[in-house]
């Protein structure tokens, strides 16, 4: 690290906060907080949506997975993703944005207690939130050890640093604040990006070298399917992006909502995939390229700090840093601001009768009070991740195994299709892949990783849409007829006139 890495890297905390603050004017309620007063563009929504969806795992881990098995991971995560996002256009985004219009929702589970009952509600937003005090308690962690890497900073200063910029915007700013950070960062991302692009290509001996210098790699890094990442694998990721990137994980859902119109989610779902479709190409080439720069790499998984610290000048190294940091900071500042929505929207009016009736400045305090709490607590998580031993690391792979099945009630309940599964549905599918996670991973040990990483799911669908054929013949509620009905267009719903000119 040199002078002008540190200069770029402090100047880019500077402009979080900048944000943050900028961001403090436009929030005059709960709604400005939570879902940007459903005022988000579709190109500031499918930008965030896009850099939301990836942390610093995707420059450690996947440019591990690019160095070892080549195109591959183009193929199974950035395409899969292209493919979930674009199916999600079409059935899921706009409805997320019909919720808000429609129903007022400010937080991606506060419709549940209409399409299920408040004890279904109550099961998805309690075990959510408390399970996701750990996980963003581990990346705040993960975030600081990347900071260390780069610059030697002690891990605990590493945690307070990322934790309390992120603090003093998100809590600030809300929706607002982290959409434009994203914004920023996806900015950086590509700056960086194209200048290690660019500088690669030129060692390889120009842009024809885009084509050729494959034929220097191993010869299973150039194919398009490389095991253990085969055909299974690729589809398996499919299904699983499907109800993540479609709301499962609550943060990309406040993308959606935010949105001023479903014909406006569904062009920021589109412009999303569009990028995962586009940018990972640029992106994952320097890594794909890697092994001819540092062949036997003991460990893979620091290809790209090696990268940039080799091929770019003093300051663009500072730049990648901010890069990284930053994609891991913005999904932890979406992961707060969603579960900070589900506490004050979902569960604390069912704790308490005097915030049901807040007003919207009443309800800002609340939420920025909650944000404040839900933030330390995750710190405190982070900080002291030793002494939670495995303990950590088993929450979080259980959060993995919960979020799965609670998004399947969560984004097939938007559909008519399966208004006949109900809460018992709900609940039972959940409980289904649960048992099948636990059985996958204590029990069936042979089993390949596309059949352990979607059977959990898988059995959430099953007995989920299973139980809703069996309801076949049941009456619907006239509730969730009318529920369904105004999630169908951008009309006026039927209990809301159409406001006059």
């Amino acid at each position: 690290m040199h002078a002008a890495d540190w200069v770029v890297i402090l100047f880019y905390f500077l402009v979080m906060v900048i944000i943050g603050v900028w961001s403090f004017n436009m929030v005059k309620g709960s709604g400005d907080y939570f879902v940007a007063g459903g005022r988000l563009p579709w190109w500031l929504s499918g930008a965030s949506h896009h850099v939301s969806g990836y942390s610093g795992v995707v420059f450690t881990a996947y440019a591990a997975i690019a160095y070892s098995y080549g195109f591959t991971i183009y193929l199974w995560w950035a395409v899969a993703i292209t493919i979930s996002v674009i199916l999600g256009a079409h059935l899921i985004a706009p409805r997320w944005a019909r919720l808000r219009m429609k129903r007022n929702i400010e937080s991606p589970l506060e419709y549940l207690s209409i399409r299920y009952n408040l004890p279904a509600q109550q099961v998805m937003a309690w075990s959510g939130v408390l399970l996701k005090v750990f996980d963003v308690g581990a990346k705040w962690t993960a975030i600081a050890i990347l900071l260390n890497g780069f610059t030697g900073i002690p891990i605990l200063t590493g945690i307070l640093l990322s934790g309390g910029v992120s603090l003093l915007y998100i809590t600030i700013g809300g929706l607002w604040a982290d959409v434009w950070n994203d914004f920023a960062q996806f900015v950086v991302q590509v700056i960086a990006g194209t200048v290690l692009f660019v500088v690669v290509l030129s060692k390889l001996g120009g842009i024809g070298a885009a084509w050729t210098a494959w034929d220097e790699l191993p010869p299973g890094n150039s194919q398009l399917f490389n095991e253990p990442y085969g055909v299974g694998f690729f589809l398996a990721f499919i299904f699983i992006s499907f109800f993540s990137y479609n709301g499962g994980t609550w943060n990309l859902a406040q993308r959606y909502i935010a949105a001023p119109s479903g014909p406006e989610a569904k062009k920021a779902a589109y412009f999303s995939a569009f990028l995962y479709l586009i940018w990972p190409l640029i992106m994952f080439f320097p890594m794909w390229m890697s092994p001819i720069f540092f062949p036997n790499l003991e460990n893979p998984d620091q290809v790209y700090v090696k990268l940039t610290q080799e091929f770019l000048p003093a300051g663009l190294v500072g730049l990648v840093l901010a890069g990284l940091f930053a994609a891991t900071m913005s999904m932890t500042s979406g992961d707060i601001n969603a579960v900070s929505a589900v506490i004050t929207r979902d569960i604390l009016p069912v704790v308490s009768n005097k915030i049901r009736g807040m007003d919207q400045t009443a309800s800002l305090r609340l939420a920025r009070y909650t944000t404040l709490i839900f933030t330390l607590l995750t710190l405190i998580i982070g900080m002291n991740a030793d002494d939670f031993g495995g303990v950590l690391g088993l929450v979080i792979s259980w959060f993995g195994a919960l979020i799965g099945p609670v998004s399947i009630p969560m984004l097939l309940g938007l559909l008519p299709a399966f208004k006949h599964s109900d809460s018992t549905a709900a609940l039972s599918s959940i409980a289904a892949g649960l048992i099948t996670f636990i059985a996958f991973k204590y029990g069936f040990t042979e089993a390949s990783e596309a059949v352990e990483v979607s059977a959990p799911l898988l059995a959430s669908l099953v007995v989920y849409v299973g139980m809703g054929w069996f309801n076949r013949h049941k009456p619907v509620p006239e509730e969730v007829e009318q529920l369904l009905a105004t999630l169908q267009d951008d009309s006026p719903s039927l209990d809301q006139p159409a406001v006059k000119a």
